[in-house]
């Protein structure tokens, strides 16, 4: 080994040891004369000194060392001065006297700062990921994430659970999102489908006889990113032969609470709280409900359809619903400018409005009590376990929009009032719909799993009465978030196809797709169950995060895209025959969108520039490479308001501020569109959008910092090709309403 130790090691014992330490320069200061670096490996950070009266030549090296040099040095080990310990170090009472330098590895400047006190933006720390792991926050987190792995192993290793690798090369089965598809070279035409989960597979081992299984498993989805999604995440899956929904459950708490006294010496109380899927809809308005507060909901329907309040008389006609979410103590809290925060709030999430009313001594006051005769206002006491000083809010409208949005606003007020009484609540909500009504496609949909058992008494609905089939699924959520969805299997291959049919798959269609599993079933199927925990989920909920990206080595952006090495990227037509592909339709598309932009341009004799250059992804490579400003570029997006598509555009110096623009334009949703939806828009990929979204036949909205520029340049339809123009003529070619959206 190159050193003896590593600088996360050395202590008062070590005094007077010849020892060799290795590491990048964290920070260097000179004190008369006296060289002071304080060198940083994942262990830790000693101070190494080089002394001129000591070693001439070491020093003098010393004087050109900067941030982030990789050096060896060899020295003994003494005390520090009275005076100058550290005690926030284990190394603070020694320090390294240098004798020579073994080596040495000079770096430039680096682009963002190895500091836990100095974050950089997403776009640069993605980039950079490389330096971004340095910083011993990241390495804290990722060695969590370690640990945590090798303690569920631990767990499951106790009870007699094998850990089995299945296939990342798999048939392509419906899991609920989008297949990434590998194209075989061997057999053209034909592809593998990279798993959205090893659900299959683990069935088939049940069968084979492995009654207990674990995986720590990679898994990938096509799907659109936010801040606990990833198209390639980690699950702890789990299955087990010959067992019911209890001892799953029992597993569960087992593993929650083996896994908090190993890593945070917390010591997990059970059994968790247990819901029907009915009874959190009703109390908490989701089927993921925060149990760390209370304000639960009720139903108040059949209570307040013998009042004299229109609003709600009318969504009941509608067949709509009412429902009362109590903010226990907070009367006194939310003043009324909070409420009208508040009511704001919920029609931003879909709501036509909001009603409230104040509990007192003397009942229940609000310019909306009038309505509500003596009688009703009793019942709505006595409903809601009202109590003076709470505060009763009423969402009216169907009941997915009333769930929608009381769900919200509950955790909204929790949030901002600071209710949640502890760090970590765990329940299990079991008993869900076997099936969901799919609106835009007029047929059923599993809600769950398709490999989900129904319960034996609703078998009989199945063919006539799906909504009725409750079934054996059960989700397991923390701190409002589904940690796992599981369940007991279909074992019986007729029921199994009865279920598919009901969502309107052929005989020939469950063939193709699922007759492999169905084969296997008729030769002797164990009953089994169980589920896939999201792995990354829980390391970052563990250290109190809410991204899994700081608990993931190398994520991707929310575009799908890892700005570190440029993936997704283009591949060699050689690559692209062997594999028999052809990317027509792609350049068809980009060409048709450039030379509407480039006729659009002529025909108003405009002056610009079309820049060829590499693919680029970020606002700051593409200022990079068209010789721009960061704030000259354009972010074009494409939002989805519930009236169809808009573009609003913004300097690529600022980011889309949605809050503003909806406020602007008084649009009740606004979100940014997903790949497909881009795609289906404009004909581009995401971040290749140009800022004409009149060719698209949009409203185009420009913020004040597009403007502001006097020269502004633009992808044209593709990563590899940019306009640069003025942008006053930008402005008129494309007519967009100006205003100030960004931040």
């Amino acid at each position: 080994m190159k050193r003896t130790h590593t600088c996360g090691e050395l202590n008062y014992k070590d005094i007077n040891k010849k020892v060799t330490l290795a590491g990048w320069c964290s920070t260097r200061r000179d004190h008369g004369g006296v060289i002071f670096i304080d060198l940083r490996d994942r262990y830790g950070i000693t101070q190494v000194v080089f002394d001129p009266s000591h070693a001439l030549q070491s020093h003098k090296t010393a004087e050109t060392m900067r941030r982030e040099d990789v050096i060896i040095v060899e020295g003994h080990v003494r005390k520090r001065p009275k005076g100058m310990e550290n005690e926030k170090l284990v190394t603070g009472k020694i320090e390294v006297l240098v004798d020579k330098i073994i080596g040495i590895n000079k770096a430039e400047t680096p682009p963002l700062e190895i500091d836990d006190r100095i974050e950089a933006g997403e776009e640069m720390r993605l980039k950079y990921r490389y330096l971004d792991l340095r910083r011993p926050i990241m390495q804290k987190q990722l060695m969590f994430r370690h640990q945590l792995a090798m303690a569920i192993r631990e767990y499951f290793d106790n009870l007699n659970f094998v850990e089995i690798e299945t296939p990342v090369l798999i048939k392509s089965t419906p899991e609920g999102a989008r297949d990434y598809l590998v194209p075989s070279r061997i057999h053209p035409g034909r592809f593998y489908s990279l798993p959205q989960s090893p659900q299959i597979y683990k069935q088939i081992l049940m069968i084979a006889g492995f009654d207990r299984y674990y995986q720590i498993a990679r898994c990938l989805r096509d799907e659109d990113l936010r801040a606990d999604r990833q198209p390639e995440h980690t699950q702890v899956d789990v299955e087990m032969s010959f067992a019911e929904v209890d001892d799953i459950l029992h597993l569960t708490e087992g593993l929650i609470k083996h896994v908090f006294r190993k890593m945070l010496n917390r010591d997990v109380k059970v059994p968790f709280k247990r819901f029907t899927y009915h009874t959190a809809m009703d109390k908490y308005c989701t089927d993921k409900p925060d149990i760390r507060f209370g304000m639960e909901c009720c139903t108040v329907t059949d209570i307040v359809k013998n009042s004299e309040f229109k609003v709600f008389l009318d969504v009941i006609k509608k067949n709509g619903i009412v429902k009362a979410l109590n903010a226990e103590d907070c009367g006194e809290k939310l003043s009324r400018n909070k409420i009208d925060e508040l009511i704001e709030f919920a029609k931003q999430n879909g709501a036509q409005g909001l009603a409230w009313m104040k509990v007192t001594k003397n009942g229940l006051e609000s310019n909306i009590v009038k309505f509500f005769p003596q009688k009703v206002q009793n019942q709505l006491l006595e409903k809601t376990n009202a109590k003076p000083n709470d505060l009763l809010l009423f969402a009216a409208d169907a009941p997915k929009i009333v769930n929608d949005v009381l769900s919200k606003l509950r955790m909204e007020i929790a949030h901002s009032l600071k209710l949640a009484k502890e760090d970590f609540g765990f329940c299990f909500v079991t008993d869900f719909p076997m099936f969901e009504w799919n609106e835009d496609e007029q047929k059923w949909d599993f809600s769950h799993n398709p490999f989900t058992m129904p319960k034996e008494e609703y078998w009989k609905y199945l063919e006539k009465e799906p909504h009725k089939v409750i079934s054996y699924q059960y989700d397991f959520v923390m701190n409002g978030g589904e940690l796992f969805s599981g369940s007991i299997r279909n074992n019986i291959p007729e029921l199994q196809e009865r279920t598919f049919k009901v969502t309107g798959m052929s005989n020939e269609e469950i063939k193709e797709r699922f007759g492999f599993l169905l084969e296997a079933y008729k030769y002797g199927a164990p009953i089994h169950a169980g589920f896939g925990l999201g792995f990354d989920r829980l390391a970052a909920l563990m250290q109190g995060m809410h991204d899994i990206r700081e608990v993931i080595a190398f994520p991707k952006n929310k575009a799908a895209e890892s700005l570190m090495d440029s993936a997704p990227s283009e591949v060699s037509e050689r690559q692209l025959e062997e594999l028999h592909i052809k990317l027509d339709f792609v350049k068809e598309t980009v060409n048709v969108v450039f030379s509407k932009i480039r006729d659009i341009l002529n025909k108003e004799k405009i002056e610009y520039e079309v820049l060829q250059h590499k693919p680029v992804f970020t606002s700051k490579e593409a200022a990079e490479v068209r010789g721009t400003e960061l704030k000259q570029g354009t972010k074009a997006l494409i939002c989805k308001t519930e009236e169809g598509f808009i573009q609003a555009v913004v300097s690529g110096a600022k980011e889309l501020d949605i809050e503003k623009l909806q406020q602007f334009t008084l649009f009740k949703k606004i979100e940014l569109a997903d790949a497909k939806e881009v795609r289906k828009v404009t004909g581009c990929n995401i971040g290749s959008v140009p800022p004409f979204g009149n060719l698209f036949n949009l409203k185009v909205y420009f913020d004040k910092s597009v403007v502001e520029n006097e020269i502004v340049a633009f992808n044209a339809g593709t990563h590899t090709k940019s306009i640069k123009m003025k942008a006053k003529d930008l402005v008129r070619v494309v007519n967009p309403i100006v205003w100030e959206f960004s931040k």
